[in-house]
This record gives C-alpha cells, sequence and structure tokens, in this order.
C-alpha cells in the first residue's frame, strides 16, 4: 500500500517538472498563452495553489487506497477455497486440534469464523453458532473499517473544492470593488479559474472514491455472507445427528437469496 502511495505521489510531484509536455493545447487570455498545466494545475494565487495540490494529493491518495483495497477484498482473501477445503478434510478426518491450530493461524475471514466456532465445540452445537454469529459481526465490522478512508476522501474533497470556490469568488469580487467596478478581466478570471479548478478537482477526488466505495462495500458484504453459508457448512457434523449438510448446487441461493457458494474442488 505505501508502494502504491508513494508511487502516485511521486508521479504527482514529476508532474510539476514537465509542463512542456502538457502544453499541447492552449488558451488566451489578454493575448497570455497559458498551457493546460497552468490552468488545471497552477495557480498566481499561494493559497489556490495549496487547495489545488493539497486535493491532487488526495487524488493520488485515493487511487493507491482503491489499488489496495480491491486487491484486499477478493474471494482468494476473504473466503479463500484452499482454506475451505482443507478444513473440510481436517474434519471429516476427525483431526480437530489440527483444524483448530490451522484455522487459528489463517487470516482470512472464513478462517475467523470456523476457528470461534471450534473453540465453542465443547459447550454444544448451540454455542458453536452463537460464537460464530459472534465473530461474523466483529470481524466484518474490522474489516470494513480500514474502508471508510474513502467514504471520507470522498465527502472531504468536495468540502475542499467548494472552500477553493468560495475563496476564488471573494478574490474576484475584491478585485472589482478595487477597481471601482471596472476591473481588469485578466484579474477577476484570476480568481474565477481558481474556485472552478478547485471544484473541479474536488469532483474528481469524490466520484471515484465514493465509487469504489460503494463497490467494494457491496462486494464484501456478499463475500461475508458466503462466507457465513461455507463456515455453517464446514462445522454441520457437530451438529445433533452428525449429518454433514449437502453442498448448494452452483447457481443456487442461499442466506436471504445471495449465490451459494461453490463446490470447493474434489467434493462430490
Amino acid at each position: 500500500m505505501r508502494r502504491v502511495l508513494f508511487a502516485m505521489i511521486a508521479c504527482l510531484g514529476l508532474l510539476a517538472f514537465v509542463e512542456p509536455a502538457l502544453a499541447q493545447g492552449s488558451s488566451s487570455i489578454s493575448g497570455k498563452k497559458m498551457s493546460y498545466f497552468e490552468m488545471f494545475f497552477w495557480s498566481n494565487d499561494p493559497l489556490g495553489l495549496i487547495m489545488t495540490w493539497g486535493i491532487i494529493l488526495m487524488s493520488a491518495v485515493n487511487v493507491g487506497l482503491s489499488i489496495h483495497f480491491a486487491m484486499k477484498y477478493r474471494r482468494a482473501t476473504i473466503i479463500p477455497e484452499t482454506t475451505y477445503s482443507q478444513l473440510e478434510v481436517m474434519l471429516e478426518d476427525k483431526r480437530y486440534r489440527d483444524a483448530i491450530d490451522f484455522a487459528a493461524n489463517d487470516p482470512s475471514y472464513l478462517a475467523r469464523l470456523v476457528d470461534s466456532a471450534l473453540n465453542e465445540a465443547s459447550n454444544g452445537y448451540g454455542a458453536m453458532e452463537r460464537a460464530m454469529e459472534e465473530s461474523s459481526d466483529a470481524n466484518f465490522t474490522k474489516m470494513m473499517r480500514p474502508l471508510e478512508w474513502l467514504a471520507v476522501l470522498g465527502n472531504v474533497a468536495p468540502m475542499c473544492g467548494l472552500f477553493g470556490t468560495v475563496y476564488g469568488m471573494i478574490v474576484s469580487f475584491g478585485k472589482l470593488v478595487e477597481s471601482g467596478g471596472k476591473p481588469d478581466p485578466a484579474e477577476l478570471a484570476g480568481g474565477i479559474s481558481t474556485a472552478l479548478v478547485t471544484t473541479l478537482w474536488g469532483l474528481v477526488v469524490a466520484i471515484p472514491a465514493l465509487t469504489v466505495y460503494g463497490w467494494l462495500k457491496m462486494k464484501a458484504d456478499g463475500l461475508a455472507a458466503e462466507g457465513m453459508v461455507m463456515a455453517e457448512e464446514l462445522i454441520s457434523p457437530f451438529k445433533p445427528g452428525g449429518k454433514k449438510k449437502e453442498a448448494p448446487k452452483p447457481g443456487s441461493t442461499a442466506m436471504g437469496g445471495r449465490p451459494a457458494p461453490r463446490p470447493s474442488p474434489g467434493k462430490a
């Protein structure tokens, strides 16, 4: 994660030294050509410059976090099939101590559920189910907490952009008052440009951040529900009667209409 963030920040820092490469197009204000770099990344007002680059750095952090969380919230890390298969074999062979040790050392969400259930095996199946439900709530909350950083960025960035907008308009009206109602258009354009650019960058950060946040939250919620079904299947031999649940068929639904987990490799 740190490498991704440092790479994005380094790229943005390098951007400040490659201004000619960004000057492919230009506009003209009072006869003075302005490159795209000057329009979107530069401001003659110190506070406007700080606000612009502050929001751009937020954008770099947003990209880094999005990549990190996209790699973290995957089936292979939350409910890995290899973990399911190994626990299934151990429990079928009644190697309960091996299963407990394996689940305790596996960092996946599925292993955490099974570990909490197995530690309550001596208290009966009902205690195992309650322990698993409590573990599900606790681990899901813990798993989702880092994701809130995307929501924070998605809500703070537009506020920073709005701050720059208000500041830019104040500067423009100040120039209007100083000129006695006959300002130089170029001076007004500077304040208005700051207002619009900070708004633009605020939206550039907010829209992807909130989109990725919503997508990952729904994805994690679905995987967590599927993991609960898989964990219940693994501990089903402890249920009075000792009959193991049959694995749901592909395409069937479980847990309130969510897709059921795929059968593990090698399972009949």
